[in-house]
């Protein structure tokens, strides 16, 4: 049997599937039994692959099906019992054909992320003033609702308001629950809204921008980060305007040396859990760099996709006096401005999801 897509990806198929059988043969090592940390990255990457393993046999089982059928049907001969009986076996087989091929290509094609269930999101304001941190702060409260919707537990991380009531120059959370770095991948961007600022008094509608970065929360296992390699300053964590909030110095900055990456957290009294929370941050933007570098290798082959995370990319504008929402990326407007801010997301999730897949199909039979 064969397809010209599913031929053209079958010799990296097999590859796969014998590296699952590696890293089965790893698990029964004593060896690697005795090693937490190695025994973690072996079951953390089987999982990752387990699902295109267990898709790519059931189409090749079903592949020798209809080569089998098609080879009775050959001998038949003058047999027209035997040749009556092959024609119905291949009936019932070919059109499975497509499907599960079709599935398969797209579990290969998929991010291999996808399957990491936490997630790190942080938004800032961005261009136009105060009301680009008023509109942060209801970024924030939107996907805080996303969440509550679908039962995702939010951790604040870290958590820097503005002057004005309910602004938000920074935030970062820590979002766990199964699909929700899937999901909330696509909502990586520029956000921009279109109002009338409650500071207006002429009545003149103002564009002001927030960013979002969604990034799959990274694990000791995925990014090992040694002392030496770190500089870590304390101070004092402040509020708005300066204000005090703590008088002891359990704020926690942490420099990465070798790639001048800085990760502040104030959010909580205690230092320990300061620094434990900044390490987790860094840890997943140190994954999130590698991620971007093997992205922009693969973007000088092919076309970028949407999952890419561009945090400079406007990818959506919440017009209020026209109620509407525009996701510029899949050409879509929606009505329903109110709803969307109160965490109904799941129809642009959706669409969104779609459109990536059929994109990455698309890019799989360009050979792009």
């Amino acid at each position: 049997m064969d397809s010209s897509l599913f031929a053209r990806v079958e010799p990296q198929l097999q590859k796969i599937e014998d590296r699952f059988l590696e890293l089965e043969a790893l698990i029964s090592d004593p060896d690697v039994a005795t090693d937490g940390a190695r025994m973690a990255a072996i079951l953390r990457e089987r999982g990752k692959i387990a699902e295109t393993v267990s898709l790519f046999r059931e189409l090749k089982k079903l592949a020798q099906e209809i080569d089998d059928a098609k080879q009775e049907l050959a001998n038949a001969n003058g047999d027209e019992g035997m040749r009556g009986l092959a024609q119905e076996v291949l009936e019932e087989l070919q059109p499975q054909w497509a499907p599960k091929e079709r599935a398969l290509l797209s579990d290969f094609t998929k991010d291999p992320d996808d399957g990491i269930a936490s997630a790190i999101m942080e938004i800032r304001a961005g261009t136009g003033g105060d009301e680009a941190t008023l509109w942060a702060g209801e970024l924030l409260r939107m996907y805080s609702a996303v969440c509550d919707r679908r039962r995702w537990k939010v951790e604040m991380m870290d958590l820097t308001p503005s002057a004005m009531k309910g602004g938000v120059k920074e935030a970062v959370l820590n979002i766990k629950g199964e699909g929700a770095y899937a999901a909330l991948k696509y909502e990586s961007g520029g956000h921009r809204v279109q109002r009338v600022p409650e500071t207006e008094s002429q009545g003149r509608i103002h564009t002001s921008a927030a960013t979002v970065a969604v990034l799959p929360e990274a694990t000791e296992v995925d990014v090992r980060i040694t002392e030496a390699d770190l500089r870590i300053d304390t101070f004092r964590s402040s509020g708005p305007g300066g204000q005090s909030v703590n008088k002891t110095s359990s704020a926690i900055r942490i420099t990465h040396v070798p790639t001048g990456l800085v990760v502040s957290c104030q959010d909580e009294k205690s230092q320990h859990k300061n620094k434990a929370k900044a390490l987790k941050i860094l840890r997943t933007r140190l994954y999130d760099v590698e991620r971007q570098k093997q992205h922009a290798e693969r973007s000088s082959q092919r076309k970028l996709l949407i999952g890419s995370g561009d945090r400079s990319e406007r990818i959506r504008t919440y017009n209020f006096p026209q109620t509407r929402v525009t996701d510029h990326r899949i050409k879509v407007n929606l009505h329903n401005l109110q709803a969307v801010l109160d965490g109904e997301l799941d129809e642009l999730i959706e669409s969104l999801a779609e459109y990536d897949r059929e994109q990455r199909l698309q890019d799989l039979a360009g050979g792009l």
